[in-house]
């Protein structure tokens, strides 16, 4: 029988990437979704009629029972949350219920449905915050800096406590910040491939900003839903930090965008004090030793590499845009 994986959070960046990488295995996959009177699920349109989706809710103890009572599941990835850092400060409570509290009711569900299902947690960088130490490894002592941060410390002691209590093989990936075409535009990286599109084709002046010096370690998401399926597959289960290794800052993202549209970055980009956050984490790098030791993965796209391809998918975005307003309106004229 083939392996069958629940993905909460299927229609965000990673779960559109995951979903992905596990039909190609050969997986059936079923994503758990939200009622929602809207439609997210563009980021899995392309394989819509490949995968299964049922409700359920990281709020809803029941509906996550639920869920694990109708799909006979060997794997579960808790991909699902409130994942946008600066919201965490304006909703700090839901930020919890559902980055926090979420990872519990999940955990619960497969304790009493079906301990031999494997569970993933995503943690996340944001739980290391205002650093210890540089780089950053599964040893190294949290500190975090915003709701979310917390949330997600909560979240991954919660994986690490119900291993230890009850034996489940949970596992959690602290993974570092990764992107691609599919970033939310309100993501940095996003908002500054945009904004260089935009800028370039006259539909923009200027791109206001937070904090340019703040550093992070970038990888591509698509690589790091595969750390996501190794860790599930190995004899014991274990938390693994999954990151490049090499940490650009915000303006470093900033002039390589540009660079790609012929700009240059210091014409356009402004700083806007109000979009500091309240309390900052300046310098993110990630140790992924033990991963590559242990599972034997590696990133395949740098970050030159993976801004590039955001550029020009924003510019193609743009332009399509760009084009069907136009015919809109000589439609219209006529």
């Amino acid at each position: 029988m083939n392996d069958v994986a629940l993905i909460s959070g299927i229609t965000g960046q990673d779960g559109s990437y995951l979903a992905e990488f596990l039909l190609e295995k050969g997986y059936r996959v079923v994503g758990m979704t939200r009622r929602s009177s809207t439609d997210s699920n563009e980021r899995i349109a392309h394989i819509r009629e490949r995968i299964e989706l049922i409700q359920g809710d990281l709020l809803d103890q029941a509906s996550l029972v639920a869920a694990l009572d109708e799909v006979r599941l060997t794997e579960v990835y808790n991909l699902a949350a409130q994942s946008f850092v600066p919201t965490s400060w304006n909703q700090p409570v839901l930020t919890g219920e559902f980055t926090g509290l979420g990872v519990t009711r999940m955990l619960e569900a497969i304790r009493r449905v079906d301990r031999s299902v494997r569970f993933y947690q995503a943690s996340s960088s944001e739980m290391f915050g205002k650093v210890r130490e540089v780089p950053q490894t599964e040893e190294t002592a949290f500190h975090p800096r915003s709701p979310y941060g917390v949330a997600k410390a909560y979240g991954h002691f919660l994986t690490v406590n119900y291993r230890e209590s009850y034996d489940l093989f949970a596992v959690s990936g602290m993974l570092f910040n990764h992107e691609s075409t599919r970033r939310g535009l309100e993501f940095v990286t996003r908002k500054v491939t945009d904004g260089a599109a935009r800028i370039a084709l006259g539909i923009a002046s200027e791109l206001p900003m937070g904090n340019l010096e703040a550093e992070r370690d970038w990888g591509f998401a698509g690589d790091y839903v595969r750390a996501m399926w190794l860790m599930l597959q190995q004899n014991q289960p274990d938390d693994f930090v999954v990151a490049t290794g090499i940490a650009h800052s915000v303006r470093e993202l900033c002039r390589i965008a540009f660079e790609r549209v012929g700009l240059d970055y210091e014409r356009y980009v402004t700083v806007d004090r109000r979009l500091h956050r309240p309390a900052e984490v300046d310098h993110l790098l990630g140790d992924a030793t033990k991963a590559r030791v242990v599972l034997g993965w590696r990133p395949t796209v740098d970050f030159v590499e993976l801004v590039n391809v955001m550029v020009d998918a924003d510019l193609a975005l743009q332009e399509a845009r760009l084009r069907h307003s136009t015919e809109a309106s000589v439609a219209r004229s006529r």
